[in-house]
């Protein structure tokens, strides 16, 4: 179990290596389209004027889990969309990759974890992961209402699998929602993701 849990742990750091600034603080975020698991298309441009975070998962990541099945994700989710602000969850597996998911699996993961995003986009080509440079799942990314991408990297500061490190952990997503949707600078922008590198 060590060596398993050790090997976890190495996956996650060495794929999250590096402060990740492909898209440097500021800069316009990448125009995208997408079919959620319900068949819907979404765009970037139909958000403007709104906040926009993205989020990517993997339903098999221990550190995708560690928010999932603490509810720590799901409670983050309804607290920003309630403030009006659009959470697309995306998944760039492919397929034959662990994380691959049909919209049928999506819709019934979130059914059971209670997840409430705006929408969960399937990015099987891995066409959106590979505009934003999406590295980890998770990966969070915070866009504001003029399309202007203003944090990138962790959730927070606590990058174990171990949902006990969540007491206690700086969530830079929230704070730079915070911040931003105060008319404030964002004062930490980005940050090192950790995770399962994401299986394009």
């Amino acid at each position: 179990m060590k060596r398993i849990w050790l090997g976890v742990l190495i996956a996650g750091f060495a794929a999250s290596a590096g402060v990740v600034q492909a898209l440097p603080p500021g800069s316009t975020a990448p125009e995208f389209k997408g079919v959620d698991s319900n068949g819907v298309e979404h765009s970037l441009s139909e958000y403007r004027g709104k906040f926009v975070v993205l989020e990517w998962a993997n339903q098999g990541c221990p550190y995708e889990q560690k928010h999932y099945l603490s509810g720590n994700m799901e409670s983050l989710q309804k607290q920003w969309t309630g403030k009006g602000v659009v959470w697309l969850s995306i998944i760039s597996s492919a397929p034959g990759q662990q994380g691959y998911v049909s919209p049928a699996q999506e819709n019934d993961y979130l059914k059971t974890m209670k997840a409430s995003p705006t929408a969960a986009l399937l990015d099987p080509q891995g066409t959106i992961g590979h505009l934003y440079d999406a590295r980890t799942t998770p990966h969070m990314f915070v866009i504001d209402p003029t399309g202007k991408l203003v944090y990138q990297g962790a959730i927070d500061d606590k990058p174990s699998p171990d949902p006990s490190t969540l007491k206690g952990a700086d969530n830079y997503l929230s704070d730079a929602l915070n911040a931003a949707m105060a008319g404030k600078p964002v004062a930490v922008a980005v940050t090192r993701p950790y995770g399962c590198s994401v299986k394009y």
